[in-house]
This record gives C-alpha cells, sequence and structure tokens, in this order.
C-alpha cells in the first residue's frame, strides 16, 4: 500500500511525487534544526551528546551461552543514528557487505502509514544526512556514493539536506512518460559507478517496485567480489519478507527473498506494533533481535523476549507480544 497521500487530481500519485519533488523550493540548513523539525533535535553533529550504551551480558541458548551487546532502547534521533553509525561500523569491521538499516521517520513510535509519503521521504532524507554526518569520514566524503530513486530527488537533496556537502549524489532509475504504468528508464548501474567508489548508500528505495531490483543490480555489478560496502536505508525490506507483493504478478521480486535478502545483515532495525498487545522489534548489530514494550510507569522499555534470529512480524504480532 502506498502512503502518497497530497492530491492532485491531474496526476496519478507516482508521477506527482516524483514532480514536487523537483518543484519544491523548501530551503532547509545543511543538517535540520529543531526550529524545523523539533522531533529530530539534536541530530546534528554540534549536538552529538549521547554515546551508545553499550554493557555485556550473556546470552542463553542452544550452542551455549556468548557474549553480546545490549543496547537500550533509543531516547530521540540523535541517538538513534548514532546507535546506527556504532552498529555499523561494527558489521563492517566483521566484515559484513550488504547492511541494512530500517526505522520509522515519523517518530520513534511511529508505525508505517502515520506520515504521508512525500513528507516521510523528506524526514528520512534528512535523518540520512544526520547518519552520514556520523558515519563517513571527511577524507571518504568523495568515496561514498549515496543513490537516491530518481535524479529529481537528487536535485532537491542538493538544494535542502545535502547542500554543501561533499558526497556523491546517485539515482537508481529515470521517470518516464509511462511511469504511471510502472514503467521507468533503465539504468546501468555499472556505468553509474566510478573506481574510486568505496561505499554505497541507497536512500528509501520502496516507492516503485522496479527499484529493488535496481539495488540488486547495483550489489552484483559493483559490490559483489569487491571490498565495496552497500547500505540500504529505510527500504522498507519487510514488504518483500512478508510477501506483500505476489510473487505471480511479481516473480523477480518475490524472487529477492530467496536469492538476495538472505545476503542481507540487518544492522539497526526498529518495527513498531499497535494496538491492545503493542511493542517494538529492535536490534543493534551484533546484538539479539529484541521484542520489546514501553513500561507504564517510568516510559522506559523492557524486553520481552529475544532471539538470534530475526522473527517475522506475524510471529511477534500474533504470539510474542500477546503471550507476553
Amino acid at each position: 500500500m502506498m502512503r502518497i497521500t497530497i492530491p492532485f487530481a491531474s496526476l496519478s500519485t507516482s508521477l506527482l511525487l516524483r514532480k514536487q519533488v523537483s518543484e519544491w523550493r523548501i530551503q532547509f540548513p545543511p543538517i535540520c534544526t529543531p526550529h524545523t523539525f523539533p522531533q529530530y533535535r539534536g541530530v546534528s553533529n554540534n549536538h552529538l551528546q549521547t554515546k551508545q550504551k553499550l554493557k555485556e551480558i550473556r546470552v542463553s541458548g542452544d550452542q551455549g551461552t556468548h557474549s553480546e551487546f545490549d543496547v537500550s532502547f533509543p531516547t530521540d534521533y540523535s541517538e538513534l543514528l548514532e546507535q546506527a553509525k556504532e552498529a555499523t561500523e561494527l558489521a563492517l569491521k566483521d566484515g559484513k557487505q550488504l547492511l541494512e538499516i530500517e526505522f520509522p521517520t515519523a517518530g520513534l513510535e511511529s508505525v508505517p502509514g502515520d506520515g504521508e509519503g512525500g513528507i516521510e521521504m523528506t524526514e528520512c532524507m534528512l535523518l540520512i544526512r544526520g547518519f552520514c554526518d556520523r558515519f563517513v569520514a571527511p577524507e571518504k566524503a568523495t568515496r561514498t556514493r549515496i543513490f537516491f530513486p530518481e535524479a529529481n530527488e537528487v536535485d532537491f537533496a542538493r538544494q535542502s539536506a545535502f547542500g554543501g556537502s561533499s558526497l556523491k549524489l546517485d539515482y537508481l532509475t529515470k521517470p518516464s512518460l509511462f511511469e504511471d504504468f510502472g514503467f521507468v528508464t533503465k539504468i546501468r548501474m555499472a556505468d553509474r559507478v566510478k573506481p574510486e567508489d568505496e561505499i554505497f548508500l541507497v536512500a528509501y528505495p520502496y516507492f516503485n517496485v522496479n527499484e529493488m531490483l535496481v539495488v540488486e543490480e547495483l550489489y552484483k555489478e559493483a559490490v559483489a567480489n569487491t571490498n565495496r560496502k552497500l547500505i540500504i536505508f529505510n527500504g522498507e525490506l519487510d514488504r518483500i519478507r512478508s510477501g506483500y507483493y505476489p510473487p505471480f504478478f511479481y516473480p523477480k521480486l518475490g524472487a529477492l527473498s530467496k536469492t538476495f535478502l538472505p545476503k542481507l545483515e540487518t544492522v539497526y532495525y526498529v518495527h513498531n506494533f499497535k494496538g491492545r498487545n503493542g511493542g517494538t522489534l529492535f536490534r543493534s548489530y551484533p546484538g539479539p533481535w529484541k521484542v520489546m514494550r514501553k513500561a507504564r510507569r517510568g516510559g522506559r522499555y523492557v524486553c520481552l523476549h529475544q532471539q538470534e534470529e530475526m522473527p517475522s512480524l506475524k510471529e511477534v504480532a500474533l504470539k510474542i507480544l500477546p503471550s507476553a
């Protein structure tokens, strides 16, 4: 289900979003400030006051006990970005090459659909800039390439969140006159990259079903069998994992759950569940997957269940949370 809710009768929602991205003239500061986006208070590097809280714990399992890092649920987006940065660095040190970062952008306790599609993408762009300011060293900026879904969004990023940045901005697809029917101009990913590129970060490739197929192509042509790294940032991959796209109609996309997603290491993840048995599925690499719930008193998150492998969202919603 698409989350684009900005109404213009003469254009479809898909074409509309691409058009509005190129026409917006919102002037953001290089990084969002508490005055423009209060929910991101403390996101910029000037407000780095929180550090990842790590403590060694003992985790019981079938293979005995072993040490893991226990990370507290973040209190704000500044702490979240710092945790994501630490988790990413630890995964890279362990030789992981294909990484996933996923969390809600409409608020730490929000769920998919709480925010409007266009607004969520803009908020995600700002958070990606905040992550890059923490994760990418200045001398590595020109060797880090960020792929946005389309060329229009690259223009918008340069005029807003990534103004003045040395990071390389690129795109996955080009819009076409037949975009309303799911057609986009194919871009050969091997032609988009440069020999000096070391890290690719793909920003929210979920609006068009073709975008994740291009991400897989990027991995095969420019990352696999190299020393390069690929980070998928808020790609909403749970849609593919859960079978949201019927394999009969989307065979190539459905195949990703068997050919591409198993290669991924989910290094940072937040997914909220609302309702009577609400809670949160949380993970920060290399720690376990934890099902948590916010305590009524004090507002702290309490771990209800944890395991080494990622549980399905269906299992968390229908089994783990109701029985906790």
